[in-house]
């Protein structure tokens, strides 16, 4: 079943967005999930990852580390992303992703994110 992201819009630079991903299913909590962007022009790339179940491990591209976290609720089989102090190299469309190597369909289908300079 399609993971349903949202929340992408545009923002000046130095503002605060917070993507939701939700993923139905039964399992949600024993899933990895993260999430990735695809900048125009560019390959897409992991920015945040979290842990199943109770989420206590966390990783973070080097470029995003400090500004976005990435978290669960397991309750509403949602994940989300809170990104602060955006910069406009944080542009592109966001995708979220679910299981330690996401099949076909574990993905959602994108949200953009815009951030003007």
């Amino acid at each position: 079943v399609q993971l349903q992201a949202s929340g992408g819009g545009l923002v000046q630079a130095g503002g605060s967005l917070r993507l939701s991903c939700a993923a139905p299913g039964q399992l949600f909590a024993l899933n990895v999930m993260a999430w990735h962007r695809q900048a125009p022009g560019k390959e897409r790339e992991r920015v945040a990852l979290i842990d199943s179940l109770s989420g206590g491990f966390k990783k973070y591209a080097d470029s995003v580390k400090g500004r976005f976290t990435i978290s669960r609720d397991n309750a509403k089989n949602t994940v989300y992303l809170q990104m602060n102090n955006l910069k406009p190299e944080d542009t592109g469309v966001y995708y979220c992703s679910r299981g330690v190597i996401p099949g076909p369909g574990d993905w959602g289908q994108g949200t953009q994110v815009t951030v003007s300079s």
